[in-house]
């Protein structure tokens, strides 16, 4: 998980004079239009060293980055950053249980005469769609509610905690899943395999994809499910699959929280869809590549999807399951640039299915891959293990391990999750009431 907060930055004075020095590499200029500015650092045109990234402003100021464009008012900022500034950036966010913090730019926006205008359109874009969910969070005037049906209380008991455990086991088995490995792509090859042999063992059709990527040399994998009636219209279920320990990669990172444990969710919730009628909606199922690095594959992914006007009508993003930090069955649910409207349909499916606690908070931007389905204008939800203060301290680390201090029962509440989205969500006609 890439996290963004308010948490207090303790960095030391040294860091702080490293990226200051980096940040001499820049040439500064400033722009003022309405609503924003972009101040301090823009790159010269043909400066192939550095990459822009999407972050909150409030980080990057406390880490002395140069900014390239700033909404103060939204605390979003676009900066372009070194090789070496992004190493000192995940240092100083991974020290806080943080991840990378950001969503990279690259392929999205460069260096360019038009740069200021790419920028403003970038975040404003960004900034009127959490407007819009914002008005209808506070005008909407009836709330949600899922009829219960027998299908999905079955299907829902058909989920087993000894298949996850397997899983999250097998996952956190690979040294690590860190997408600037040698080989990056180690644990692809026979996930993709036990995937094939999973949907072979089903009962209906599902077809299993590989992803390349500009920016990683990492595969994203996509498992698709197609649907009958309204096939245009999709569903996304997703989390990433890639690990971290340390920014050179040298490190063990078995990343059993973050993230085999919302990998394994998925997994679950796949094995079930599987063994159900087909849907009417298609489902799409998602493993990220290298959202520890700034979320890359479901940046490109969500990207591509706009670009070709695909109809997602909901996604889900799993990150951290395992961990009750609140408590077993009270679970956190992200407000900020996630969909008002689709965490109103996790409040229904709760009232019917679940009957646990969720507690709201915020996680910042780019904390995980949602954010780059949220920046394309796309309805997101995500549920979390607990709230940001109370989470696993040990991710990204190599003591993020099988342990006792995980709760895999209070993990099963998230792959029944996706499971509703999958049977639920993605036989209906209902979508996000503004767009």
């Amino acid at each position: 998980m890439s996290f963004n907060s308010t948490l207090r930055f303790d960095i030391s004075r040294r860091t702080l004079s490293n990226l200051t020095s980096i940040a001499t590499l820049a040439v500064t200029s400033t722009f003022i239009l309405t609503g924003f500015a972009a101040q301090a650092h823009t790159p010269e045109l043909g400066d192939f060293q550095q990459k822009p990234i999407l972050a909150d402003l409030g980080m990057l100021k406390a880490l002395n980055v140069p900014i390239s464009y700033a909404d103060s008012a939204n605390n979003l900022a676009i900066a372009y950053i070194t090789p070496q500034m992004e190493q000192k950036i995940s240092e100083a966010a991974h020290r806080l249980n943080k991840c990378g913090g950001f969503e990279s730019l690259e392929g999205t926006l460069s260096p360019s005469a038009s740069f200021a205008s790419d920028s403003k359109s970038i975040i404003q874009n960004l900034v009127d769609y959490k407007r819009k969910n914002q008005q209808y969070a506070q005008t909407r005037v009836r709330r949600l509610a899922i009829e219960p049906k027998p299908a999905i209380e079955a299907a829902l008991a058909d989920l087993k905690i000894e298949n996850l455990q397997a899983w999250v086991q097998w996952l956190s088995s690979f040294p690590s899943r860190f997408n600037r490995l040698a080989d990056p792509n180690k644990h692809i090859a026979p996930m993709v395999d036990r995937l094939n042999q999973m949907i072979a063992a089903g009962k209906i059709p599902a077809k299993v994809d590989l992803i390349d990527h500009q920016n990683t040399k990492q595969k994203s994998i996509r498992v698709t499910v197609q649907g009958t009636s309204r096939a245009q219209e999709v569903v996304v279920l997703g989390g990433h699959l890639d690990s971290i320990a340390g920014w050179s990669g040298s490190d063990k990172a078995p990343g059993a929280d973050d993230n085999a444990s919302g990998s394994a969710n998925l997994l679950e919730a796949l094995r079930v869809v599987l063994n159900q009628p087909r849907p009417a909606r298609t489902l799409e199922f998602y493993w990220y590549a290298g959202e520890e690095s700034g979320l890359l594959g479901s940046a490109e992914i969500a990207k591509a999807a706009k670009a070709a006007k695909k109809n997602v009508v909901a996604v889900l993003q799993l990150d951290m399951t395992l961990f009750p930090g609140e408590g077993e069955f009270n679970i956190g649910s992200m407000t900020d640039f996630t969909s008002a409207w689709l965490r109103d349909y996790l409040v229904a499916m709760n009232d019917t299915y679940l009957k646990i606690k969720i507690l709201e908070g915020e996680c910042g931007y780019g904390c995980s891959d949602h954010a780059s389905w949220f920046r394309n204008g796309y309805p997101t939800v995500m549920p979390f293990e607990a709230r940001l203060n109370t989470m696993n301290s040990n991710i990204h680390t190599s003591n993020d391990v099988l342990s006792n201090r995980l709760n895999f029962k209070h993990s099963l509440v998230f792959s029944k999750i996706a499971l509703i989205m999958a049977m639920d969500l993605a036989n209906s006609n209902i979508t996000q009431p503004f767009h």
